[in-house]
Formats: C-alpha cells, structure tokens, sequence
C-alpha cells in the first residue's frame, strides 16, 4: 500500500490499468472542435468517462485502492463519502 509520501511508479499505472481494464468499460474520446478552436488552437479531445456504468471516472481509483487492501483491511470494511457518483 502506498504512503502520501510514495511516488506512483509507470508499473503501478500500467498495473492499475490492467486491473480497472477486467472491470470498466472502453469509453470514447472524442474531439472538441469547439475547445481546439477557442481555447487551445490546438486538438483537445474528450474522455467521455460518463459512459461508464457508474455514470463517472471515479469508480477507477476506488476499485484500484479497494483491490490493494489487506484481508485484514477488508474485513474492517469500506466507508466512502461523496457528492455524487458512488
């Protein structure tokens, strides 16, 4: 498990990537023609994590954090808090 003061390595992202990837659904990315012209003048696309079956990005780092608990852990149990999405 990791402390505020650990760094996240490339293999704890492509770890992380490959567990979420059993669980979550491939979403789209699309471009925003509007933000690419008005704000960047550049290409920026979108990430449309809101067709995920939660409706949010955010079931990744929960479901990465949850499957990184001890059995210990585990059996004590999960409190979340939010303002929406889980």
């Amino acid at each position: 498990m990791m402390t505020a003061t650990q760094t996240v390595s490339i293999k704890d992202v492509q770890e992380a990537s490959h567990l979420i990837h059993e669980v979550g659904r491939v979403t789209p990315l699309i471009q925003s023609m509007f933000l690419s012209r008005t704000v960047t003048h550049g290409d920026v696309y979108l990430k449309l994590e809101n067709m995920q079956l939660t409706g949010s990005f955010k079931f990744r780092g929960a479901y990465n954090k949850i499957r990184h608990l001890s059995d210990a852990e585990k059996a004590r149990g999960v409190i979340t808090a939010s303002a929406g999405n889980h």
